[in-house]
């Protein structure tokens, strides 16, 4: 990976309901590259502001691309603390799991009653 294919956004100091629709539209701008997400000037994390970095660590993670919150303030890791959120680490890309619908799978005949 070429350091240039990596695409850094930094958060406005502000993430409500005011501010998700351009974070929203810049994540869209990018998808698809390796992800950095400046926290530093973050102040204020509302919770419109926190789905939509939930939603974009687990869209990186379903395409397979780098996704990493960098550089954090203060303000910004008390907000997760408060909403009891994850510290917004990279999540594993999702995997199927065939125990999950195939019924006739050892994990799925061990759980039937």
């Amino acid at each position: 990976m070429d350091a240039d294919d990596v695409a850094t956004l930094v958060l406005p100091p502000v993430l409500d309901l005011k501010a998700v629709g351009g974070l929203h539209a810049d994540l869209l701008a990018v998808r698809g590259r390796p992800l950095t997400l400046d926290a530093s000037q973050v102040s204020r994390l509302g919770g419109l502001g926190l789905q939509v970095l939930l939603a974009a660590r687990t869209t990186w993670a379903e395409d397979a691309q780098p996704f990493a919150v960098i550089n954090p303030s203060e303000d910004f890791t008390g907000a997760l603390d408060l909403f009891g959120a994850p510290d917004l680490e990279p999540v594993a890309p999702l995997a199927h799991d065939p125990s999950a619908t195939d019924p006739n799978s050892v994990d799925a005949r061990e759980h039937r009653s």
